[in-house]
């Protein structure tokens, strides 16, 4: 098969991260943190270690800063839920995936106030535009790293300056980014970031996090077991434990541990070379192909490998059914789960065929998508 689906879930993955998680379940399997034999102890050793490389990765002092999530949906409303609260104002851009949407929403039912910041069509925000909407009450700023619809990164860095300057909190969505884009958390000014393991972090699904910067506290999403202070019926108020209620997936983090050793190994520049080429020489066929319309950015130093196009006179779902069942290739078809995004490029009714790239895919396999493409198109 052709995968091109990595926005949505990195495959395959290095073949040490399959090999390390079913090390874990044989032979080391317990729960980290709730017992002082050996197999727990190891298995705390190994989810430490991974709470170090994302610190490696995304320039973190405290690997404590560090907790794990199932994924970045689970993240997002940790740090949007443990912030606001009724009468506080929240700044998000048009581009937002419903992670960050969707508990806005409830939250918005409960008196926050939430202003959009509207991108252009192809997904470009504006600073001033920004500095616009923060008012006396703005207590956060939520943005997207890249649009998982086209691509688009945004100017997080510059984001991050205003809100530091303004007092205000800055949380990052980082689903599409993390593992193949530089972040670094004190030079973007990041007081919160949200990651998945499962996309560019190269971990299984059911993994990811969130940094959350020393000395910020959030109110608690969950409380329960975290091996720790099992004496009092109050939740811990030390990190990690006071976000990580229950049993970890340590299998999970195993893997992605794994994962991300594989990257910073390979180093974040080449993955990022790799999938910048594969970017470009895909953008290049598919702008020769009639019928197409491909959005967003050519600019590459602006963009992720997400590519969301349509075949004029062809239903978006319907092409991507015939991509897979006739030609082997994974795409996706629809709103991407994005509708702010799909509003602000005219594209809410028909939604678009989304092609993303991963590390692993290669030049073949954007040929071999380009003449299905084409022969679909005529």
């Amino acid at each position: 098969m052709v995968y091109l689906d990595n926005a949505a879930t990195t495959w395959p993955k290095p073949s040490q991260v399959y090999d390390l998680i079913l090390d874990c379940m044989q032979n080391y399997c317990a729960n980290p943190g709730r017992s002082g034999h050996k197999m727990a102890m190891m298995a705390s050793e190994k989810v430490y270690e991974c709470r170090e490389n994302i610190c490696k990765l995304f320039n973190i002092s405290n690997p404590e800063c560090i907790s794990f999530t199932n994924n970045t949906t689970e993240a997002l409303n940790i740090g949007i839920k443990g912030i606001l609260k009724s009468g506080d104002h929240v700044i998000i851009t048009s581009m937002e995936h419903n992670s960050v949407l969707r508990p806005l929403m409830k939250l918005k039912s409960l008196g926050i106030e939430m202003s959009v910041v509207n991108a252009d069509a192809k997904g470009r925000i504006y600073i001033t535009d920004i500095l616009k909407s923060i008012n006396k009450n703005t207590k956060l700023i939520v943005t997207t790293h890249a649009s998982n619809v086209i691509g688009t990164v945004m100017p997080i860095k510059e984001i991050g300056y205003i809100a530091k300057k303004d007092n205000i909190i800055y949380m990052v969505d980082a689903a599409q980014t993390a593992g193949v884009w530089p972040i670094d958390v004190k030079e973007m000014n990041i007081d919160i970031l949200a990651f998945p393991g499962h996309k560019g972090l190269l971990g299984p699904q059911g993994t990811g996090g969130i940094y959350i910067r020393e000395g910020l506290i959030l109110d608690t999403l969950k409380e329960g077991g975290t091996g720790s202070v099992s004496e009092s019926p109050y939740q811990p108020q030390f990190i990690p434990d006071r976000y990580e209620s229950g049993t970890l997936n340590t299998p999970g983090i195993v893997g992605l541990n794994e994962g991300i050793s594989y990257i910073l190994k390979n180093g974040l520049a080449e993955i990022m070379r790799h999938e910048r080429e594969l970017t470009k020489y895909m953008l290049e066929g598919l702008h020769d192909i009639k019928k197409v319309k491909v959005y967003g950015l050519k600019e590459l130093e602006q963009r992720v490998g997400v590519i969301s196009i349509n075949i004029i006179g062809k239903d978006c779902v319907d092409v991507c059914t015939e991509l897979d069942e006739k030609y082997d290739i994974a795409a996706r078809g629809g709103l991407h789960c994005s509708y702010l995004a799909h509003q602000t490029m005219g594209t809410i009714k028909s939604g678009t065929i989304r092609l993303s790239i991963g590390c692993f895919n290669t030049k073949e396999d954007i040929d071999t998508a380009l003449e299905a493409i084409n022969k679909i198109a005529k």
